[in-house]
């Protein structure tokens, strides 16, 4: 789908963690067209002030709909957070290269979230369940409970969901990559893993640079292919600024328009 340059109604905004919130938008066209992976780049003021919109991942797609889900992590995301229902954003996308959903039937998809990574795999799951049927086991894992968001949302797409904090005040006390670990190690050894015998394993992944690299070197070690979204500041979304780039076996890349979904192999950590 080609990118558009909308005004997108605010339909909701709501406050899902400390720090954390879930933005809905109007954009019919936009939702029509996006693939889980994809990003919109969003101009948080009505000035110039901040000049550069912001890129952020589409969450969730209802209909009409597009959500976005966000950090407060500075200014811009500090004015975001105060628009209401009834303002409107300009909006450019679906931008970027997203996840390859072809997968056979027979494959066991696993979804790896790491605090706001979790973002664009709702979207992800969504699709996995709708168009194939098929229900990914999910992994999400943050510093502590009050940071764990969107399980709700994903046990009511059928997903199985397992939790990981690093102080233990949620779920398995460790880091989601050695949660995924214990899980490939007794699930995958006794051949038990969806039921079926040698099925086949397949990770999406997002979350922070050091939680994918050890994602993609599980990935490896095991022979599991695994498709990671990277997280990048961007100047302009349409990798015009070169300001975005990742070094991978290839050469350089733009995260923006090559990505920002690559194969975890394709990366040079």
């Amino acid at each position: 789908m080609k990118m558009l340059n909308r005004r997108a109604d605010i339909v909701s905004q709501k406050q899902v963690a400390a720090l954390t919130y879930r933005l809905s938008l109007r954009a019919p066209d936009i939702a029509a067209g996006a693939v889980p992976g994809q990003f919109v780049m969003v101009k948080v003021s009505s000035g110039t002030d901040p000049l550069i919109r912001r890129p952020l991942s589409i969450h969730a797609v209802e209909k009409k709909t597009i959500a976005i889900m966000y950090d407060i992590v500075g200014p811009a995301t500090a004015l975001l957070a105060q628009r209401r229902p009834g303002d409107s954003l300009d909006i450019l996308g679906p931008l970027g290269s997203g996840f390859n959903l072809r997968i056979p039937r027979s494959s066991s998809p696993v979804i790896v979230a790491g605090g706001i990574g979790v973002a664009p795999l709702l979207f992800l799951a969504q699709q996995l369940v709708r168009r194939a049927g098929i229900k990914p086991l999910v992994l999400i894992g943050a510093r502590t409970r009050g940071q764990i968001v969107c399980a709700a949302e994903f046990q009511r797409l059928g997903c199985a969901v397992h939790l990981a904090t690093d102080d233990g005040t949620c779920g398995v006390r460790c880091r989601v990559p050695e949660l995924l670990e214990k899980f490939l190690d007794r699930e995958i050894n006794v051949k038990r893993f969806a039921g079926k015998e040698g099925a086949s394993v397949r990770l999406y992944a997002c979350g922070p640079k050091p939680m994918l690299r050890q994602i993609s070197r599980i990935a490896t070690e095991r022979h599991i292919r695994a498709q990671i979204s990277l997280e990048a500041h961007m100047a302009c979304g349409i990798g015009a600024c070169l300001g975005c780039v990742v070094k991978t076996v290839e050469g350089f890349k733009r995260v923006c328009k090559d990505g920002p979904v690559f194969e975890a192999q394709e990366i040079a950590w």
